[in-house]
């Protein structure tokens, strides 16, 4: 019988951390070694024996074998990967928004302790992002590319950080660096389009768990790839499958949920 994965929740009052909290309870998969979040939500997430604080060090040994999982916001999911790095405790984050800087002092934190960071924690989305860049490599310039992403109202980046990542995979299979490309809003006398561009727009409302449609448009014809995300169910359970392969990993890099597509040496002999 496969061993318990033990997971921290952080963020656990949020909405992602308590859609997590409920798939892996229902899964059973799971052993909740512990919670976190502010010192005033903590009332709200505590329950029975699972110890509960307002930080991962503040945890103290309940962290000790036990992976956490972080959708918060960037300066949190940085604090606390910088005391996961510091306690040996791999961490799964799903945040988005981080700046550049950031993202290259996770890579740096990862080097000392396991880390997991993906733009979208959906097995569906990071298919995508396999297979879209053979449809553009195979289209080829004719074909123009756009996207299109949708999300409630109050997500506070845009374009999202599941677009960005989509727009360069396309930018990479151009041979282009999509912030030199990136359009990411039109208005007025704009002249015609160049063919070196990647158009992505940002639509905000209501209460959209999320939807990327992404465009090739070519002569004579339109190709459209969209998916939609129905409930954030489909991000949590990613989350937990990240935590499960990230459990007994080595530091050295920071993986993300195309590192899991990937056949262990076990699986390959």
């Amino acid at each position: 019988m496969q061993e318990k994965t033990r997971i921290i929740i952080v963020g656990a009052a949020g909405r992602m951390g308590r859609t997590i909290r409920r798939l892996a309870e229902e899964e059973g998969d799971f052993v909740l070694a512990g919670l976190v979040d502010r010192e005033e939500s903590l009332g709200a997430v505590q329950a029975g024996s699972i110890p509960a604080a307002a930080s991962l060090e503040g945890l103290g040994t309940h962290a000790d074998g036990a992976v956490a999982i972080d959708f918060t916001a960037p300066e949190a999911s940085m604090a606390t990967a910088r005391m996961a790095a510091a306690a040996h405790v791999p961490l799964v984050i799903g945040t988005t928004g981080f700046s550049e800087a950031q993202k290259a002092e996770l890579r740096e934190l990862a080097q000392k302790t396991p880390l997991f960071w993906s733009a979208n924690m959906s097995v569906g989305v990071n298919v995508l992002m396999r297979i879209l860049p053979e449809l553009a490599r195979a289209l080829g310039p004719a074909y123009d590319m756009e996207m299109v992403e949708i999300h409630h109202g109050r997500k506070k980046d845009a374009p999202s950080g599941t677009a960005l990542a989509l727009g360069e995979k396309l930018a990479e299979a151009r041979g282009w660096e999509l912030e030199k490309v990136r359009c990411s809003g039109r208005d007025g006398i704009i002249g015609a389009r160049p063919k070196e561009e990647i158009g992505i727009q940002a639509l905000r409302g209501g209460d959209v768990v999320g939807v990327h449609s992404i465009y090739f448009l070519g002569p004579g014809e339109r190709i459209e790839v969209t998916h939609e995300a129905h409930s954030r169910e489909n991000f949590a359970g990613g989350a937990l499958r990240a935590a499960r392969w990230l459990a007994g990993r080595k530091p050295g890099k920071l993986y993300s949920m195309q590192d899991t597509f990937e056949p262990t040496a076990n699986e390959q002999q």
